[in-house]
Protein backbone atom coordinates (compact mmCIF):
# COMPACT_ATOMS: atom_id res chain seq x y z
CA UNK A 1 0.00 0.00 0.00
CA UNK A 2 0.73 3.52 -0.01
CA UNK A 3 0.45 5.77 2.72
CA UNK A 4 0.49 9.59 2.89
CA UNK A 5 0.91 11.02 6.51
CA UNK A 6 0.15 14.62 6.25
CA UNK A 7 0.95 16.83 9.21
CA UNK A 8 0.93 20.32 10.56
CA UNK A 9 4.48 21.02 11.61
CA UNK A 10 8.19 18.99 11.51
CA UNK A 11 7.52 16.47 14.79
CA UNK A 12 4.06 15.72 14.80
CA UNK A 13 4.79 12.81 12.40
CA UNK A 14 7.05 11.46 14.93
CA UNK A 15 4.92 12.46 18.18
CA UNK A 16 1.49 11.29 16.76
CA UNK A 17 2.15 8.85 14.21
CA UNK A 18 6.09 7.10 14.05
CA UNK A 19 5.84 4.06 15.09
CA UNK A 20 2.93 3.76 12.90
CA UNK A 21 4.92 4.70 10.14
CA UNK A 22 7.76 3.06 10.80
CA UNK A 23 5.95 -0.22 11.09
CA UNK A 24 4.21 0.30 7.94
CA UNK A 25 7.84 1.17 6.10
CA UNK A 26 8.97 -2.21 7.92
CA UNK A 27 6.27 -3.97 6.43
CA UNK A 28 7.01 -3.13 2.72
CA UNK A 29 4.57 0.15 2.26
CA UNK A 30 5.48 2.70 0.58
CA UNK A 31 5.07 6.09 2.95
CA UNK A 32 4.94 9.91 2.50
CA UNK A 33 5.89 12.42 4.90
CA UNK A 34 3.98 15.62 3.69
CA UNK A 35 4.48 18.88 6.24
CA UNK A 36 2.70 21.92 5.96
CA UNK A 37 4.35 23.89 6.99
CA UNK A 38 8.50 23.90 7.87
CA UNK A 39 7.94 24.46 11.84
CA UNK A 40 9.43 28.80 11.17
CA UNK A 41 7.67 29.75 14.57
CA UNK A 42 8.19 27.11 17.04
CA UNK A 43 10.84 26.32 19.33
CA UNK A 44 14.55 26.86 18.58
CA UNK A 45 16.01 24.92 21.23
CA UNK A 46 17.12 25.10 24.93
CA UNK A 47 20.00 26.80 24.40
CA UNK A 48 18.78 27.71 21.33
CA UNK A 49 20.63 26.61 18.33
CA UNK A 50 19.56 28.65 15.58
CA UNK A 51 18.18 32.70 15.11
CA UNK A 52 14.25 32.25 14.43
CA UNK A 53 15.03 33.59 10.81
CA UNK A 54 17.30 30.18 10.38
CA UNK A 55 14.66 27.81 12.52
CA UNK A 56 12.78 26.96 9.00
CA UNK A 57 16.04 25.39 7.44
CA UNK A 58 17.07 23.64 10.22
CA UNK A 59 14.18 21.96 11.56
CA UNK A 60 13.54 21.07 7.66
CA UNK A 61 16.63 18.78 7.92
CA UNK A 62 15.61 17.33 11.09
CA UNK A 63 12.44 16.36 9.69
CA UNK A 64 14.89 14.79 6.95
CA UNK A 65 16.44 13.16 9.32
CA UNK A 66 13.09 11.56 11.40
CA UNK A 67 11.94 10.70 7.89
CA UNK A 68 14.78 8.53 7.40
CA UNK A 69 14.50 6.91 10.87
CA UNK A 70 11.33 6.23 10.26
CA UNK A 71 12.01 4.36 6.82
CA UNK A 72 9.78 6.93 4.89
CA UNK A 73 9.77 9.22 1.68
CA UNK A 74 10.34 12.96 2.02
CA UNK A 75 10.28 15.23 3.58
CA UNK A 76 7.57 17.08 1.22
CA UNK A 77 6.01 20.48 2.18
CA UNK A 78 2.95 21.85 1.46
CA UNK A 79 4.57 25.31 1.72
CA UNK A 80 2.96 27.07 4.40
CA UNK A 81 4.82 29.48 7.04
CA UNK A 82 4.45 28.52 10.60
CA UNK A 83 2.75 31.73 12.16
CA UNK A 84 5.24 32.44 15.34
CA UNK A 85 3.62 31.82 18.84
CA UNK A 86 2.38 34.61 20.35
CA UNK A 87 3.32 36.78 23.82
CA UNK A 88 0.88 35.06 25.97
CA UNK A 89 1.85 31.42 24.23
CA UNK A 90 -0.84 31.68 21.54
CA UNK A 91 -1.00 29.30 19.05
CA UNK A 92 -2.48 30.27 15.16
CA UNK A 93 -3.16 27.87 12.01
CA UNK A 94 -0.68 28.54 9.13
CA UNK A 95 -3.26 29.69 6.77
CA UNK A 96 -6.00 32.49 6.35
CA UNK A 97 -8.24 29.94 4.62
CA UNK A 98 -8.89 26.41 4.84
CA UNK A 99 -9.93 25.81 0.83
CA UNK A 100 -6.16 26.46 -0.64
CA UNK A 101 -4.94 24.17 1.58
CA UNK A 102 -7.48 21.40 0.67
CA UNK A 103 -6.38 21.93 -2.90
CA UNK A 104 -2.88 21.82 -2.10
CA UNK A 105 -3.95 18.44 -0.88
CA UNK A 106 -5.91 17.66 -3.03
CA UNK A 107 -3.30 17.64 -6.01
CA UNK A 108 -1.29 15.41 -3.62
CA UNK A 109 -3.76 13.18 -3.10
CA UNK A 110 -3.91 13.01 -7.36
CA UNK A 111 -0.13 12.10 -7.60
CA UNK A 112 0.45 9.79 -5.21
CA UNK A 113 -2.76 8.14 -5.38
CA UNK A 114 -2.61 6.87 -1.73
CA UNK A 115 -4.45 4.29 -0.30
CA UNK A 116 -4.47 5.41 3.38
CA UNK A 117 -4.58 9.04 4.89
CA UNK A 118 -2.85 9.62 7.98
CA UNK A 119 -3.44 13.07 9.93
CA UNK A 120 -4.33 15.67 13.11
CA UNK A 121 -7.97 14.41 14.96
CA UNK A 122 -11.05 16.76 14.70
CA UNK A 123 -9.87 18.47 17.82
CA UNK A 124 -6.10 19.17 16.78
CA UNK A 125 -5.22 16.58 19.65
CA UNK A 126 -4.46 19.44 22.32
CA UNK A 127 -6.36 22.09 20.41
CA UNK A 128 -3.33 23.04 18.48
CA UNK A 129 -5.38 25.78 15.57
CA UNK A 130 -2.51 24.38 12.76
CA UNK A 131 -3.68 20.32 13.55
CA UNK A 132 -7.36 21.14 13.32
CA UNK A 133 -6.60 23.36 10.13
CA UNK A 134 -4.93 20.49 8.85
CA UNK A 135 -8.12 17.91 9.74
CA UNK A 136 -10.47 20.22 7.93
CA UNK A 137 -8.61 20.83 5.07
CA UNK A 138 -8.37 16.77 4.56
CA UNK A 139 -11.77 16.63 5.02
CA UNK A 140 -12.64 19.31 2.02
CA UNK A 141 -9.70 17.72 -0.01
CA UNK A 142 -11.08 14.06 0.22
CA UNK A 143 -14.75 15.33 -0.89
CA UNK A 144 -13.31 17.40 -3.47
CA UNK A 145 -11.67 14.02 -5.02
CA UNK A 146 -13.89 11.41 -7.57
CA UNK A 147 -14.67 8.20 -5.45
CA UNK A 148 -12.16 6.08 -6.99
CA UNK A 149 -9.39 8.36 -5.79
CA UNK A 150 -10.46 8.84 -2.21
CA UNK A 151 -8.06 7.45 0.57
CA UNK A 152 -9.16 5.06 3.63
CA UNK A 153 -8.93 8.20 6.04
CA UNK A 154 -7.45 7.72 9.75
CA UNK A 155 -6.69 10.37 12.22
CA UNK A 156 -4.10 10.20 14.89
CA UNK A 157 -4.45 10.35 18.89
CA UNK A 158 -8.35 8.90 18.83
CA UNK A 159 -9.59 8.52 22.45
CA UNK A 160 -8.16 5.56 24.80
CA UNK A 161 -8.69 6.57 28.16
CA UNK A 162 -6.10 3.60 29.21
CA UNK A 163 -2.99 4.87 27.66
CA UNK A 164 -1.13 8.04 29.41
CA UNK A 165 -2.18 10.70 27.63
CA UNK A 166 -5.00 12.50 28.81
CA UNK A 167 -5.44 15.76 27.50
CA UNK A 168 -3.88 14.78 24.71
CA UNK A 169 -6.88 12.71 22.71
CA UNK A 170 -9.04 13.53 20.01
CA UNK A 171 -12.70 13.28 21.16
CA UNK A 172 -13.60 10.27 19.31
CA UNK A 173 -13.33 6.73 20.17
CA UNK A 174 -10.55 4.81 18.97
CA UNK A 175 -11.25 2.03 16.16
CA UNK A 176 -7.49 0.43 16.18
CA UNK A 177 -4.86 0.40 18.61
CA UNK A 178 -1.05 -0.15 17.27
CA UNK A 179 0.98 -1.75 20.41
CA UNK A 180 4.68 -0.25 18.45
CA UNK A 181 6.76 -3.04 19.93
CA UNK A 182 10.73 -3.17 20.07
CA UNK A 183 11.23 -2.11 16.18
CA UNK A 184 8.35 0.52 16.40
CA UNK A 185 9.71 2.24 19.67
CA UNK A 186 13.03 2.24 18.15
CA UNK A 187 12.67 3.66 15.05
CA UNK A 188 10.31 6.13 17.08
CA UNK A 189 12.59 7.06 19.53
CA UNK A 190 15.25 7.50 16.69
CA UNK A 191 13.36 10.08 14.44
CA UNK A 192 12.28 11.69 18.19
CA UNK A 193 16.17 12.44 18.65
CA UNK A 194 16.40 14.24 15.17
CA UNK A 195 14.02 16.82 15.91
CA UNK A 196 16.63 18.53 18.49
CA UNK A 197 15.09 22.31 18.67
CA UNK A 198 12.15 20.22 20.06
CA UNK A 199 14.15 18.71 23.22
CA UNK A 200 13.27 20.76 25.85
CA UNK A 201 9.53 20.58 24.58
CA UNK A 202 9.81 17.14 24.95
CA UNK A 203 11.72 16.90 28.20
CA UNK A 204 9.38 19.34 29.88
CA UNK A 205 6.31 17.13 28.57
CA UNK A 206 7.68 14.13 29.67
CA UNK A 207 8.77 15.78 33.10
CA UNK A 208 5.03 16.83 33.47
CA UNK A 209 3.35 13.30 32.66
CA UNK A 210 5.69 11.16 34.58
CA UNK A 211 6.31 13.63 37.57
CA UNK A 212 10.08 13.91 37.12
CA UNK A 213 12.57 15.13 34.81
CA UNK A 214 13.24 12.56 32.10
CA UNK A 215 15.05 11.80 28.75
CA UNK A 216 13.80 11.72 25.37
CA UNK A 217 13.81 8.05 24.96
CA UNK A 218 11.92 8.18 27.96
CA UNK A 219 9.16 10.51 27.10
CA UNK A 220 9.02 8.34 23.89
CA UNK A 221 8.65 4.89 25.43
CA UNK A 222 6.22 6.13 28.01
CA UNK A 223 3.68 5.53 25.50
CA UNK A 224 4.22 2.03 23.54
CA UNK A 225 1.17 2.20 21.76
CA UNK A 226 -0.66 4.34 19.17
CA UNK A 227 -4.37 5.08 18.31
CA UNK A 228 -6.42 5.58 15.24
CA UNK A 229 -9.46 6.18 14.09
CA UNK A 230 -11.37 5.75 10.75
CA UNK A 231 -12.50 9.66 9.88
CA UNK A 232 -14.05 9.58 6.13
CA UNK A 233 -17.17 8.09 7.64
CA UNK A 234 -16.98 4.57 5.73
CA UNK A 235 -18.04 1.54 7.96
CA UNK A 236 -14.91 0.37 9.53
CA UNK A 237 -14.46 -3.63 10.16
CA UNK A 238 -11.57 -5.52 12.00
CA UNK A 239 -9.76 -6.04 8.93
CA UNK A 240 -10.03 -2.22 7.54
CA UNK A 241 -7.36 -1.07 5.28
CA UNK A 242 -5.32 -0.09 8.44
CA UNK A 243 -5.53 -3.57 10.27
CA UNK A 244 -4.74 -5.15 6.26
CA UNK A 245 -1.38 -3.16 6.60
CA UNK A 246 -0.48 -3.52 9.53
CA UNK A 247 -1.11 -7.23 11.10
CA UNK A 248 -0.25 -6.39 14.80
CA UNK A 249 -3.01 -3.71 14.69
CA UNK A 250 -5.58 -4.57 17.43
CA UNK A 251 -9.21 -3.66 16.64
CA UNK A 252 -10.95 -2.01 18.93
CA UNK A 253 -14.65 -2.29 17.85
CA UNK A 254 -16.83 0.34 16.11
CA UNK A 255 -16.99 2.71 19.12
CA UNK A 256 -19.94 4.16 17.77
Amino acid sequence: MRVLAFFAHPDDETLMAGGTLALLARGGHEVFVLSATRGEGGERGDPPLCAQAELGAVRSRELACAVQALGARGPFFLGYRDPLVGPQGELFPFAADDGPVARRLAAWLRTVRPHLLLTHGSAGEYGHPAHVQVYRAARQALAALAPALRPAWYTALARMPDLPLEGLFNPEPAHWLVPLGEPGLTAKVQAAECHRTQHGLFRRAGAARLGRPVSVAEFIAAVPAETWRRADGASETDDGPLGQALPQARWLGSNE
